[in-house]
C-alpha cells in the first residue's frame, strides 16, 4: 500500500502520448468524435466568446476541427491553448483572474490528479458568466475490457494488476463542478459504442491514441500472451455482436459550468411561493 494520493503517472502518459503523436491521425476518431460534439454543445450557446482558452491535450484539434465546422463557431476570436499538466503536476494556469469568456476542454479530465484543483483554476480564470464546457471519459469507460482483462489474468497468473483507468461517474462530475465553485453546473453522458474484429485491435487503437496504462499502481510487467489470448476469447464470448465483432463501451461525461454573476438566474428564496401545495391538491384524510 502507499500513501501517495496520485492515481495516475503523468510522465508515464506524456511518454505514451509521445510516441503516438506520429501516428495519432490514424486513431484519432474518438477524438474529433467528441470534439465535434462538444463544438456543437457549443454553437447551441447563443452568446460571443471574444477569448476563450482550450485546455485539451491535444493542441490545436478543437480549433481545427471549428474551422471545418464553421469559422463562426460560438461567435469565439481567439482559442489559445494551455497544458494542465507538467510532469506529474498539476500547473497554474497562465491567466489572469476573470480573463477568460470561455474555457474548452475535450478528452483530458480524465487522467488529471488534482480534478477539483483544476476545476477550481478554470472557475477562477472566467470573467462573471463566463462558460466552462469540457468532456471527459467515464466510469462505465471499456467496462468490457476491463472485465476480461482481469479475470483473464487471474486465470493465468493467480492475481491481477489494474490494466484500466478508473474514471469519474456522472453523479460525482456534477458534485465536482458543484465544489469547484461553478453556477448552473449540469454533467450529462452520452455512450459511443465501438466495434472491432477483436480485443487486440482495441488495444491497439488505444495505444495509437496515447491512452494506455498510466496508473502509477500498474504492474512493470507487460501481459503476458496467455492472458492476452485469454481475455480475447472472453471478450468474444460475452460482447460480440451478431456479426462476431466485439463491442467496445466509451462512455462521454459533458461538464457545463458557469462562473457566478448576478444576472444568472437563481433559484426561488424558500418559502416565497405565492401558491399553496394544500390548495392545489387537498388536504390530505
Amino acid at each position: 500500500m502507499s500513501d501517495d494520493p496520485r492515481i495516475f503517472d503523468h510522465r508515464q502518459l506524456a511518454r505514451q502520448r509521445q510516441r503516438a503523436e506520429p501516428g495519432f491521425a490514424r486513431h484519432d476518431f474518438l477524438f474529433r468524435e467528441l470534439a465535434t460534439r462538444l463544438l456543437d454543445r457549443l454553437a447551441d450557446v447563443r452568446r460571443q466568446f471574444p477569448k476563450a482558452a482550450d485546455l485539451s491535450p491535444r493542441a490545436g484539434l478543437l480549433a481545427d476541427i471549428r474551422a471545418e465546422l464553421d469559422p463562426a463557431v460560438g461567435g469565439m476570436t481567439t482559442l489559445s491553448a494551455a497544458p494542465l499538466l507538467d510532469g506529474d503536476s498539476l500547473v497554474a494556469l497562465p491567466f489572469e483572474a476573470g480573463s477568460l469568456d470561455l474555457v474548452l476542454s475535450c478528452l483530458g479530465f480524465h487522467w488529471i490528479n488534482d480534478l477539483p484543483g483544476a476545476l477550481i483554476q478554470i472557475r477562477n480564470a472566467l470573467r462573471p458568466d463566463g462558460l466552462f464546457l469540457g468532456v471527459m471519459l467515464g466510469g462505465e469507460t471499456l467496462t468490457e475490457l476491463r472485465q476480461c482483462l482481469m479475470e483473464a489474468e487471474l486465470a493465468e497468473t493467480g492475481g491481477a494488476s489494474p490494466r484500466v483507468s478508473p474514471m469519474v461517474g456522472l453523479r460525482d462530475a456534477a458534485g465536482l463542478l458543484q465544489r469547484a465553485g461553478f453556477a448552473l453546473p449540469v454533467a450529462d453522458a452520452e455512450t459511443i459504442t465501438v466495434t472491432y474484429a477483436d480485443a487486440i485491435g482495441l488495444m491497439r487503437d488505444l495505444r495509437g491514441m496515447g491512452e494506455g496504462n498510466a496508473l502509477i499502481a500498474r504492474s512493470r510487467r507487460p501481459l503476458s500472451r496467455n492472458v492476452v489470448a485469454r481475455a480475447s476469447l472472453l471478450y468474444a464470448e460475452r460482447f460480440a455482436e451478431s456479426d462476431g465483432r466485439i463491442r467496445a463501451t466509451f462512455q462521454a461525461i459533458f461538464l457545463t459550468g458557469w462562473a457566478p454573476d448576478p444576472s444568472q438566474q437563481q433559484p426561488a428564496r424558500r418559502g416565497s411561493g405565492e401558491v399553496s401545495l394544500t390548495d392545489v391538491f387537498g388536504r390530505s384524510c
